[in-house]
């Protein structure tokens, strides 16, 4: 199993990453969420491979990520509705 995480896992977290990216370029508001997902997936990685030196990247993303999250949700429920067509 441990082969297993450690060679095929990063080509999973490679797409994740890319995918969250362009989430986040689009402004989805579900990016940092699954930035978040993927930092879990992440530390698997390091722990499994004990890559240790990746430890505090890892850490500090899941800060920024959570942080990115709520700061993007707060900003979404400040914005005023914008009325729809006129029928």
């Amino acid at each position: 199993m441990t082969d297993t995480i450690r060679d095929y896992l990063p080509w999973l977290l490679s797409g994740i990453t890319i995918w969250m990216t362009l989430l986040a370029g689009n402004l989805h508001k579900s990016a940092w969420l699954v930035g978040l997902a993927n930092q879990a997936l992440w530390l698997i990685w390091i722990i499994t491979t004990s890559t240790w030196g990746l430890v505090p990247l890892n850490a500090v993303l899941w800060i920024v990520y959570a942080r990115n999250h709520i700061k993007w949700r707060d900003e979404r429920q400040e914005e005023p509705k914008r009325p729809g067509p006129v029928r």
